[in-house]
């Protein structure tokens, strides 16, 4: 299938990576052109362009704000004729916001489907993320086919916002036992256990969890490349904290770790991994 691709960050170049893998014709763009560098794909000179040249688009942004700015620019998405065709949004985006790039897309002709995944890089590459969809169930079935070529679970959720605000929900567990990993593995190391070996145990124990299996090398090794930067757990649990503000409900542990992710920025390692949270401990 012929697919456009806009956003090559670290999730979006590994499943466009992916996705040409799967043998689909991509057309890509990047703000910085320089990080299409190895992807077999024809590289496009603004969003619409890609539009003409794809029958599905797929968006993998920062955030709400970088979305509507390539849907709405000069020369963005919804500036080329996307009548009948497929806007998939894999952002996280926030849960208010998502819901008026439904509209904009639905304005213009085009089925807009919010796809946050669930994953990162490595499960990516493997075609082996979990993919939540809202929108209109026709467009979901369309595009079904190629959503299986990058998710091993999809699960469609209907209502627009819904996908949203479950990927937010995810996030809780995500960011939570992520920091209490790190300071798990700290304390134990300050006990005197190598820290190897704290991490073999948390591995049987009450540790044991994907995220544990995901960033063990990681915490292992001291490697924090990144997968999924603590800039971008960060702004999850922020948009976490507007949706239990507008539900009038508290929100605890996630409130916690969002500020520890917070001091990241403080110590400039915002943008590695975000199991480089370890390093706050270690301090």
């Amino acid at each position: 299938m012929k697919i456009g691709f806009i956003g090559l960050g670290h999730l979006g170049k590994a499943i466009a990576g992916r996705l040409i893998d799967c043998e689909h014709q991509l057309t890509v763009w990047n703000r910085t052109p320089a990080k299409a560098e190895g992807l077999q794909a024809t590289l496009g000179q603004s969003p619409a362009t890609v539009v003409e040249a794809a029958e599905i688009i797929f968006l993998c942004m920062f955030d709400s704000a970088a979305v509507q700015a390539v849907l709405s620019a000069e020369d963005g998405v919804l500036a080329g004729d996307v009548r009948g065709k497929i806007v998939v949004d894999l952002t996280t985006n926030h849960f208010r916001e998502v819901e008026s790039n439904h509209r904009l897309c639905r304005a213009a002709g085009a089925t807009y489907l919010e796809a946050p995944v669930l994953g990162s890089v490595v499960p990516a590459t493997q075609g082996a993320l979990t993919v939540l969809v809202s929108g209109e169930e026709e467009g979901f079935s369309r595009s079904k086919p190629v959503l299986e070529d990058i998710g091993q679970h999809l699960f469609f959720l209907g209502e627009p916002g819904l996908a949203t605000k479950m990927k937010l929900i995810n996030n809780l567990t995500l960011g939570s036992f992520m920091a209490t990993l790190a300071e798990a593995i700290s304390f134990g190391e300050d006990v005197g256990i190598d820290r190897a070996e704290v991490l073999d145990i948390l591995s049987v124990g009450g540790g044991n969890s994907l995220v544990l299996n995901a960033k063990k090398e990681k915490l292992r090794s001291g490697d924090f490349s990144t997968h999924f930067s603590s800039a971008l757990i960060y702004k999850d649990l922020h948009c976490l904290q507007d949706l239990a503000f507008s539900q009038k409900r508290a929100l605890f542990t996630g409130a916690v770790a969002k500020e520890l992710y917070a001091r990241t920025f403080e110590e400039g390692i915002d943008q590695l991994d975000f199991s480089a949270v370890y390093q706050l401990f270690k301090k």
